[in-house]
Parts: structure tokens; sequence; C-alpha cells
């Protein structure tokens, strides 16, 4: 049998752009994606801890060290430069793989950089 785990976790970050007329994603400063062991173009969920928004997009990498937190093309309709979202991605495995599998949890500092 399979299930569905988390993967890996963006806790707590902040929004520092919106882009309505771009294609569509969440644009990520590389070093969070390193971190939270994301990859370009994964599928992510993402959860706007200020009004309640949940919905799902993928991930474009942003430029090392710069701090971006970005949702582009309609998400960008659901959050506000500032809001505080938690981005989460999902794997399947098997249920006893996943019993002893550690998802990357991040939780970044208030100008989104990683805390080690």
């Amino acid at each position: 049998m399979y299930i569905e785990v988390v993967k890996s976790k963006i806790h707590r970050v902040s929004v520092t752009e919106s882009n309505l007329q771009y294609i569509g994603s969440i644009t990520l400063d590389e070093n969070l994606m390193d971190a939270a062991n994301l990859i370009e173009n994964e599928k992510v969920q993402v959860i706007n801890i200020n009004n309640g928004e949940r919905f799902e997009t993928y991930v474009i990498t942003g430029e090392r060290g710069s701090g971006v937190v970005c949702l582009n093309g309609p998400a960008a309709r659901k959050v506000q430069i500032g809001d505080i979202i938690i981005v989460l991605s999902y794997a399947m495995m098997d249920f006893e793989e996943a019993k002893n599998f550690k998802p990357a949890i991040i939780f970044p500092d208030p100008e989104n950089n990683t805390v080690l």
C-alpha cells in the first residue's frame, strides 16, 4: 500500500511580491528551495495564514539569497504582499517506508532567510 506524506514544508514565510500577469506558479528563493528539498516545477500546496486560502501551484526558482516569495498568475489574487504562508509538498511512498521518512521542514526568519 502507498500513502501520501509530507515531503517538504516551508513554515511561515512572507509573501514579497505578486505578479498577476505572469503565467502562474510560486517563485521561491533558491536557498529556501534547497533547505526544504524542493525542485523547480515541483507541485506544491500553498496555505495563506492571513486569509485561509489553500491552493496548488508549482515552483519556479528565484534568485538565491533574495528572499523572494512571489505568487504569480491567478494565485496572485489569493495573497497580499506581507501575508504569511506555508508551502508544502507531498510524496507517495510505501506505508512501511513512510514510517521512517523524515520530511524537510524549515522555519525561515522574518526576512525569508533560512535558519540553520
